[in-house]
């Protein structure tokens, strides 16, 4: 095999790797509004974790993780995840990368519509020879009812899901939007 041969490979492999991981996420969503546990399970590694940036979800391992997605789903009767934008960052180990999916959810709890806006910071691993989550930290924008979205988004108090008002996890805490927003 020449280097040019080579190289072309490896450039093949990475986007044969973006694709399959772009139908990673794809594939969390369906599970997640299909409530389907073995599906969900299949796709982190044994170890794997997901977690929320407030620390309300935090689980690591299978069983935890399905614990968790299963009192979620009591608390939510509907929903209906999508996914924008992936960046993916890879390194040397062939078999890890690293990423950050932009999203929405709506949601039906409590007898009310929620929309959320999300971002996963997302590490993954192939495992058995296919992409899966090893850690899943979730984000939020705003979550909120779908009658206070007009105002809300105004409100640094944007995280309702739980039924009161919460900072959200972002952008007035990164150092960048710190940096650069004027307050007034």
């Amino acid at each position: 095999m020449t280097h040019i041969d080579s190289a072309l490979e490896a450039r093949l492999r990475r986007l044969e790797d973006r694709a399959e991981l772009t139908q990673l996420i794809a594939r969390y969503g369906v599970a997640v509004d299909d409530r389907d546990l073995p599906g969900i399970a299949a796709l982190f590694t044994p170890d794997g974790s997901f977690r929320s940036q407030d620390g309300v979800m935090n689980a690591q391992g299978h069983a935890a993780v399905l614990e968790q997605f299963r009192g979620r789903f009591r608390a939510l009767k509907l929903s209906y995840h999508f996914s924008h934008d992936h960046i993916f960052e890879f390194g040397a180990d062939p078999d890890e990368a690293t990423g950050l999916v932009t999203a929405h959810a709506e949601v039906w709890r409590n007898g009310r519509a929620l929309i959320g806006a999300l971002r996963y910071q997302d590490r993954y691993r192939r495992y058995q020879g296919r992409w899966c989550f090893a850690d899943r930290l979730l984000w939020f924008l705003y979550y909120l009812p779908v009658t206070e979205y007009a105002e809300a988004l105004g409100d640094r108090l944007r995280q309702r899901a739980y039924g009161d008002r919460r900072p959200a996890d972002f952008p007035e805490s990164l150092a960048s939007w710190q940096q650069h927003h004027d307050p007034g």
